[in-house]
């Protein structure tokens, strides 16, 4: 068979499984059993980069593929996935499913160009030096694994923000964010134990304001 399948590219493969799921359940209507698993995803890309770079003698296709495969299951968890919950709370409600349609599409290719991007950026840095990165150029597409439930929590518990908009207007700022010439700080080991916090937060305010 081709293609790599040791240890350092399971998470990779289990979070895209999860998101695949996600959107089934999206289909059913089931918005809480999809955020669900998009924090799953979200959680497996937080730690797959951390477990490749474990194995000391991985090959430099081992190393190239393991971006593209990384690149190319977040455009669908972090991309299409988000962008099918949108254009789903939106559908045949008129004037909204125009919105809804709009915010979809414009996620879906910031985060396909910032994803290409990152690509040919992260395969020169890598051809040049073995330091790990220390600033994300734009918004990370995996944070929407905790800013999107987060909107979601806060729909469910504010009133004056009616669910569909809110979250499709976030996807409209976050679509620029993905592609804005920005430095982000890529967060280190206490910055992965305060994520791990938050996402245990938020993936506790999914299950409580959920149906």
């Amino acid at each position: 068979m081709i293609g790599f399948y040791n240890y350092t590219v399971i998470l990779t493969y289990i979070g895209l499984m999860s998101s695949v799921v996600g959107m089934t359940q999206v289909f059913e209507g089931h918005y809480r059993a999809a955020l669900l698993c998009l924090i799953v995803s979200g959680t497996c890309d937080m730690f797959d980069g951390k477990v490749a770079r474990a194995k000391k003698d991985r090959t430099k296709q081992e190393k190239v593929f393991g971006i593209q495969i990384d690149s190319l299951c977040d455009l669908i968890c972090f991309g299409m996935f988000p962008a099918t919950i949108g254009y789903s709370l939106t559908v045949g409600k008129g004037a909204l499913s125009v919105l809804g349609t709009v915010a979809s599409v414009l996620f879906v290719l910031g985060a396909v160009i910032r994803l290409g991007y990152f690509n040919v950026v992260e395969q020169e840095r890598q051809e040049q030096t073995q330091e790990h990165r220390k600033y994300y150029q734009g918004l990370p597409v995996t944070s929407v694994a905790l800013i999107l439930p987060c909107v979601y929590i806060l729909s469910k518990y504010f009133d004056f923000l009616p669910l569909p908009q809110t979250y499709c207007i976030s996807m409209l700022v976050i679509s620029f964010l993905f592609i804005l010439n920005i430095k982000v700080k890529k967060p280190g080991n206490f910055g992965d134990v305060v994520m791990t916090v938050a996402g245990l937060i938020v993936l506790a305010g999914v299950l409580i304001f959920g149906d």
